[in-house]
């Protein structure tokens, strides 16, 4: 708990509300007009950095500004990248400080490196125009449980490697442990899933022991700090970490994206005419509809950060989101401009903790929304249908966003037959290896 400090700006402030998707991002300006780094009563206190020049700031000095998850009480008692904390699991290397958390990143740079990425850049072809054919022929489509849910998950699937068919078994989880806010009746069960989940990885990574299968996990179960294997409960803890981030931030961003270009027809026709126009769409849209919204992080020492006064222990909010609408860095914050440059956006976070899997993001992101101009390039968002996450605390969502279209022909296998050929492919890489 963060006692209000004298001399604070106080704001009534929760991530977690109804009223903040509502207002976003007008209550970030608010706030920021008040003062950029102010308090928020609310989940036993914490600061709440709106100002994007505090936040780059802020966010350099990991020594003070700690992601650390104290589970146990053994070390510092710290609560980890979630307000309010989490107690029950840990978010892998997100919530380790250096030295320990640039032991798992080393591991896992080489497969999200540019290079790296662009080894699966034909199964996200393939799968996104799989997704599409299932649909074509009919002329409607939910771009979230027909696409986005799909194709960064079965993507993520192949880099741990695990089955591409299981993606399905760990979809409904992951994606209701975003959208289901602390204060929902249906938390407690929905806590139970996520445990679930982490057991079954669990028993994954056991099984990779004996077993292993080209990807992540091996690379994490041969890694080591300082010599040291790399401990079971960190190996589990991060493949549900690469598992959240996989699946879900990407498809929220593919979701908001369509949603808004649905009501820009003008703009969908530039983004379709002006083949350069994506790369720096990209990047808008990753500004304007930050899927990460911030984490939480704890005050190591008392100090002075961004010429704001801190305590040990005090619960810091660094708003991602609301630092990307931050007027003094981003000319007309609330608008969507296409070919905004420059573009000095926090989406990815920032610091040693900045997002390992953005060359990924970006690159399943285009291909998707690409592939979605070309081939349902009349399609129309059914507003009816819009069910966008009650609360954008974690990440800003869709559950659902159902478009008609005029239909059209398929051009190759769905989604299904998809699957078999791209394991047989991945296991045929394996057993070449292997030998």
């Amino acid at each position: 708990m963060t006692a209000q400090p004298e001399n604070a700006v106080v704001v009534e402030f929760d991530q977690h509300t109804p009223e903040y998707r509502l207002g976003f991002p007008g209550i970030g300006h608010d706030i920021r007009s008040k003062c950029p780094v102010a308090f928020s009563p609310s989940h036993g206190g914490y600061w709440v950095v709106t100002g994007h020049d505090e936040l780059t700031e802020m966010a350099k000095h990991y020594d003070l500004v700690s992601n650390e998850h104290d589970l146990d009480g053994s070390r510092r008692g710290y609560e980890g990248i979630s307000i309010p904390s989490q107690n029950q699991s840990s978010a892998g290397f997100l919530e380790m400080d250096p030295p320990e958390q640039l032991a798992y990143r080393r591991v896992l740079n080489p497969f999200l490196s540019p290079a790296a990425v662009e080894r699966w850049r034909p199964l996200v072809e393939d799968f996104t125009r799989a997704c599409i054919d299932d649909h074509i022929e009919s002329g409607r489509i939910d771009f979230v449980e027909d696409l986005a849910n799909v194709v960064p998950a079965v993507l993520t699937m192949a880099m741990l490697g695990l089955p591409l068919a299981d993606w399905v078994i760990y979809c409904e989880p992951t994606h209701a442990a975003v959208y289901t806010p602390p204060h929902s009746p249906d938390f407690p069960r929905v806590r139970e899933q996520s445990m679930a989940m982490a057991m079954r990885l669990a028993e994954c990574v056991a099984a990779a022991r004996h077993d292993p299968r080209p990807g992540m996990i091996k690379a994490l179960i041969e890694g080591d700090i300082d010599g040291s294997p790399l401990p079971d409960e960190g190996i589990v803890s991060t493949v549900s970490l690469l598992i959240g981030g996989g699946f879900d931030t990407t498809t929220s961003l593919l979701a908001s994206s369509l949603d808004w270009l649905d009501g820009h027809p003008e703009q969908r026709r530039r983004l379709l005419d002006e083949d350069r126009l994506i790369d720096t769409a990209t990047e808008e849209f990753l500004r304007f509809y930050t899927p990460a919204q911030g984490g939480g992080r704890t005050i190591t020492a008392d100090c002075e950060l961004a010429g704001f006064r801190f305590r040990e222990a005090d619960r810091v909010f660094l708003s991602y989101a609301l630092a990307n609408h931050d007027p003094g860095v981003f000319p007309d914050p609330d608008e969507i401009v296409l070919d905004r440059w420059p573009n000095r956006h926090a989406a990815f976070g920032m610091g040693v903790h900045r997002c390992i899997g953005s060359n990924l993001a970006r690159m399943g992101f285009k291909i998707m929304l690409g592939e979605v101009l070309r081939r349902l390039p009349d399609y129309t968002v059914e507003r009816a249908g819009v069910v966008q996450y009650e609360s954008i605390g974690v990440i800003n969502g869709f559950q659902h966003v159902p478009a008609t279209f005029t239909p059209g022909a398929r051009e190759g296998v769905g989604v299904s037959e998809a699957l078999v050929q791209w394991q047989a492919r991945v296991d045929a890489e394996r057993d070449e290896q292997e030998i």
